[in-house]
């Protein structure tokens, strides 16, 4: 069954698209269309070359990490951001791809690598934040029970696992993937062709279940225990100062104003110091809204394209079939893929350059470099200088030479 055309563009996604029994006669047409050639192309190369830039960056301080300093947290980044960039490269692709009208010129081997580097990074990169999540759970509300089970050998397995979990979700989309040509729009499409319905349904119900809900539920509930882990200890705290504070005074009031008191109120001890809490005041603040942004930004990146996919869900088994389902299905489904995409180059800013110890790294990477650039200049200058003395002193020396014969010359006369 060959990918949906429609009436503004050849193919309904270019990642994604549905089957031909969602093609209705419908009378549509006062609704405006999007005009998908110019307005793709252009938001694709602005989040590839964004991330790009980030990507990488992250991914030269998070490899040039010591095998000493590297932690779970890191190993699971420098996979998540692997991941990113390897997708971020084929978009250049998919932005000619639009720019022509939807006709693939690179082949259908090409077209089968891209189409797979786009699924597999919908579901590595899922997985990889889910990990994350999971292991700052651990961190941050059991740190001394985790202690076996952070560990970064134990990291690079599950790692491992996560590249097996993500290339067999993406195996049969890249399979069905294939180029194909269209006679009504003369072009060579790049396009998933499913057999049946049932292979499109599958498909299209793995993406939402594996691709979004399961894992924003494991999100969600890993942020919400550390939430009330950390509001939990900021209230134990307050506590503790409170009576802290009120003992101390009643054992300064009823001494005289006069007298010096035998023994000194016992100091409040801030829990944090001495590893009860781990964050308190400002740092709690900050945890907080970080945190409030990674499940914010996967949730805003990717909830309006699974809610486009639903709705084709719907609208492929005969239960929406008004203009408003074709239209959204036929145009937003690029738009918010491409709001999805967008996740890739938000991501390392999120985990990485929010991070104080990860700027610190990336400026002494910058400085490591820098140096390693000058010297070749310093080594060059420090040449020319020797040689420039060198020819100095030689030149002194024909003088000296030039002097003595000329007085020699004239001791003779």
């Amino acid at each position: 069954m060959m990918a949906v055309l429609n009436d503004s563009t050849p193919l309904n996604s270019t990642l994604f698209p549905c089957t031909t029994k969602n093609i209705e006669n419908q009378n549509c047409t006062d609704w405006p269309k999007v005009p998908m050639i110019t307005i793709i192309p252009t938001i694709y190369s602005i989040i590839c070359v964004l991330g790009i830039i980030a990507n990488t960056l992250a991914v030269c301080v998070l490899a040039h990490t010591s095998t000493s300093r590297r932690t779970v947290a890191n190993t699971f980044m420098l996979n998540l951001c692997v991941s990113d960039l390897l997708f971020l490269l084929s978009l250049p692709l998919w932005a000619v791809y639009y720019s022509q009208g939807y006709n693939w010129p690179f082949g259908q081997l090409v077209c089968k690598i891209s189409g797979s580097l786009h699924n597999l990074n919908l579901y590595a990169s899922i997985f990889f934040i889910t990990c994350m999540s999971m292991d700052r759970y651990l961190a941050l509300v059991h740190p001394l029970r985790s202690q076996s089970v952070r560990d970064p050998k134990r990291a690079k397995l599950i790692c491992i696992l996560v590249w097996i979990l993500a290339f067999a979700c993406t195996a049969p989309t890249m399979a069905l993937r294939t180029t194909h040509y269209i006679k009504e729009y003369d072009v060579e499409a790049c396009a998933i062709i499913y057999p049946d319905h049932v292979w499109y349904q599958t498909l299209a119900w793995m993406k939402v279940l594996l691709g979004f809900l399961l894992p924003m539920i494991i999100i969600s509930c890993c942020y919400c225990a550390i939430g009330r882990h950390f509001l939990a200890g900021s209230g134990l705290v307050r506590q503790r100062k409170g009576a802290c504070s009120s003992s101390t005074f009643k054992s300064s009031g009823s001494q005289d104003s006069c007298s010096k008191p035998e023994r000194p109120p016992t100091p409040c001890v801030n829990p944090s110091s001495s590893g009860g809490r781990p964050k308190e005041g400002r740092g709690l603040e900050r945890v907080l809204w970080t945190v409030a942004a990674v499940v914010l930004a996967f949730f805003f990146c990717w909830f309006p394209f699974h809610c486009v996919t639903f709705i084709d869900i719907l609208q492929s088994n005969g239960w929406l079939g008004s203009c408003w389902a074709n239209w959204t299905i036929r145009n937003l489904t690029p738009l918010t893929l491409c709001l999805g995409f967008s996740n890739s180059a938000i991501n390392p800013v999120l985990y990485c350059f929010i991070g104080n110890h990860f700027r610190g790294r990336l400026g002494a990477l910058s400085k490591g470099l820098c140096a390693r650039l000058k010297a070749p200049d310093e080594d060059n200058s420090q040449k020319r200088g020797s040689f420039s003395t060198r020819l100095s002193s030689f030149s002194r020396k024909l003088s000296d030479l030039k002097d003595l014969a000329i007085v020699e010359a004239s001791a003779h006369t």
